[in-house]
């Protein structure tokens, strides 16, 4: 980890009113670094990462701390957040068949995402740079797809135009809230190599979510498992998988099938 992370989430309480949904939640992320937030289905994943972008509705109750580059987003003004969503903070989010405008050109989509935040740029300046974030996603034939719609694209492609709003404005943080779901095996190989690829090239930290443990282990440097609004463990991706400490990620792993797993036996269940 860096001296300074570049998010560091302290003690972070959501709450519905006298329903507590996350508790006492903390993790850092460090410039270019992944962090896998794993856990099963209502767990709060998703909540913690809408209110890192304080995108959730006005009767949640957030308290702790939430800062990004040592900026405290809770008490950033709503104007100067805008500014960070999309611009310095990108989501990729769930659902690639239903996430992006059926009647509206992929091309004209991403641009969008670009005059939001840079109205200073001219359209030919839009484009180039639209352009270059599909082919960094490595979507065919971009200058002649830029007016295709969603409907002409397959799964994969659909995804790929996702990842390539959350980059086109060269963000510092991507939090991709379950973005191979959808997806078959193969292209779910695909994406991941592609997310890493980016990680890399641009030293992009990412919040990776997902119930998937496989997936996970094959894109995240650290894991934080949560559970019923709990963070239960956290660490290096390699220790927590090899050497799981607490009980709920000894079941959740235990509860995933592998090529080594004992087939005349039950797996393991999380009840």
């Amino acid at each position: 980890m860096s001296a300074v992370p570049l998010v560091a989430i302290d003690n972070l309480t959501i709450a519905f009113g006298e329903k507590i949904a996350v508790e006492g939640v903390s993790f850092e992320i460090a410039e270019g670094e992944t962090l896998g937030l794993v856990g099963e289905s209502g767990s709060g994943k998703s909540l913690t990462s809408l209110a890192l972008l304080r995108l959730l509705p006005p009767v949640a109750e957030v308290k702790g701390g939430i800062r990004f580059a040592g900026e405290d987003l809770l008490t950033l003004p709503e104007e100067q957040m805008r500014h960070r969503r999309g611009r310095d903070i990108s989501m990729i989010f769930q659902e690639p068949m239903t996430a992006l405008n059926p009647v509206m050109p992929v091309g004209r989509q991403i641009a969008e995402a670009v005059e939001a935040h840079h109205p200073e740029l001219s359209r030919a300046e839009v484009g180039e740079r639209v352009l270059n974030a599909m082919h960094s996603v490595a979507l065919p034939e971009p200058e002649k797809r830029y007016s295709d719609y969603p409907h002409q694209f397959s799964g994969g492609q659909r995804q790929r135009i996702l990842i390539a709003m959350a980059i086109v404005n060269r963000p510092r943080l991507l939090i991709a809230d379950e973005p191979t779901t959808a997806l078959d095996v193969t292209v779910q190989a695909q994406i991941l190599k592609l997310l890493r690829s980016l990680s890399e090239t641009h030293n992009l930290a990412m919040l990776f979510i997902s119930h998937d443990l496989a997936v996970v282990s094959e894109i995240a440097s650290r894991v934080a498992v949560m559970q019923h609004g709990h963070i239960v463990e956290q660490g290096p991706a390699r220790e927590v998988f090899l050497s799981p400490q607490h009980p709920y990620t000894r079941k959740l792993l235990a509860s995933a099938p592998t090529m080594t797993t004992d087939r005349s036996r039950p797996l393991a269940t999380l009840a």
